[in-house]
């Protein structure tokens, strides 16, 4: 297949989305979050994983981790994919990420001009100042099972702006405190 043979030029109209990863690496049970920088545009003294664009030149997972070394130093084992979300911002382009989990072989991070690096016990998660999405996306992601499969999840915003999270995931997938719509249709978390 050539390069041609992709469609680009006749995809021109077409969604297009802007492809990012998304991780979160445990040791033990802690989970290392990123607290933004009070000087970054989006996300200022907010918690969020790290993670950042996947380039031209790189694939998902290799984009994962890149920037799991370049914004923490740590070296990390058990790279997985967890989920894709689809964010509709209700703009022409759109976001893909692409949620991982990797554990850390070791504690020690770097400074990151990205904003603090903290080592956050699990069951003190929700007491942080969260990204907007963590409070349901975080619990989901560090309750899979290690040979779970992926779920995938639109985000979009209705007409008072708010975030609206849709999760389709397959009923043995299922955990206890998620209700099921129907198999294979949209499932709403109990907050």
């Amino acid at each position: 297949m050539t390069k041609s043979d992709q469609g680009v030029e006749k995809s021109a109209n077409r969604y297009k989305a802007v492809p990012r990863t998304l991780s979160f690496i445990t040791h033990g049970d802690e989970v290392l979050l990123l607290r933004g920088a009070p000087t970054k545009r989006i996300w200022p003294n907010q918690y969020n994983g790290v993670g950042g664009h996947v380039e031209a030149d790189e694939d998902v997972y290799t984009s994962a981790v890149r920037e799991m070394r370049e914004e923490t130093g740590l070296d990390v084992a058990d790279v997985r994919l967890r989920g894709i979300l689809n964010i509709d911002a209700g703009q022409e382009t759109g976001i893909i990420v692409f949620v991982f989990t990797a554990q850390a072989r070791g504690r020690d991070v770097y400074p990151s001009p990205e904003g603090a690096l903290e080592w956050v016990k699990q069951d003190h998660i929700a007491e942080l100042n969260l990204v907007e999405d963590l409070p349901v996306l975080l619990p989901r992601v560090l309750a899979m099972r290690p040979d779970g499969s992926p779920f995938f999840a639109r985000y979009h915003y209705d007409e008072h702006e708010r975030l609206v999270i849709t999760f389709e995931i397959h009923q043995d997938d299922l955990l206890a405190d998620w209700e099921l719509a129907g198999e294979g249709e949209s499932v709403k978390p109990i907050i």
